[in-house]
Formats: structure tokens, C-alpha cells, sequence
């Protein structure tokens, strides 16, 4: 795809999301402000264990 196909795709993109906003589900972003929205997965302590993290033990430049 050429260049001035591709910036055509984009600006025909930008305008739909510029134009054609989705519709926003009120109650459900009350509920997750609220605190009342379905709880969020936390990673166990095995899940968290990255071995190339920047807080794992073989990295010594924290």
C-alpha cells in the first residue's frame, strides 16, 4: 500500500472516531467509579516472578 493510500485509511479513520463517538455506557462507568464494578485479577506471587523484571535480583542496577 503506497503512501498516499495509507494517509487516506488514517484520515478516514480519525474522522469516523471524530464524528461517530461511541456511545457511553453511563451505568457501568458509575459503577467502576463507585468502587461497584466486578473486581480486578491480581497476579499471585509465582505470576509476578519475572526473571528479567527491573526489580529482579540479578539485575543490580536499582
Amino acid at each position: 500500500m503506497g503512501r498516499g493510500r495509507a494517509k487516506a485509511k488514517q484520515t478516514k479513520v480519525a474522522r469516523e472516531l471524530k464524528y461517530n463517538a461511541p456511545q457511553t455506557d453511563l451505568e457501568r462507568l458509575q459503577a467502576e467509579l463507585s468502587g461497584g464494578g466486578a473486581p480486578t485479577t491480581r497476579l499471585t506471587a509465582e505470576e509476578d516472578d519475572d526473571p528479567y523484571g527491573p526489580w529482579s535480583e540479578g539485575d543490580s542496577r536499582y
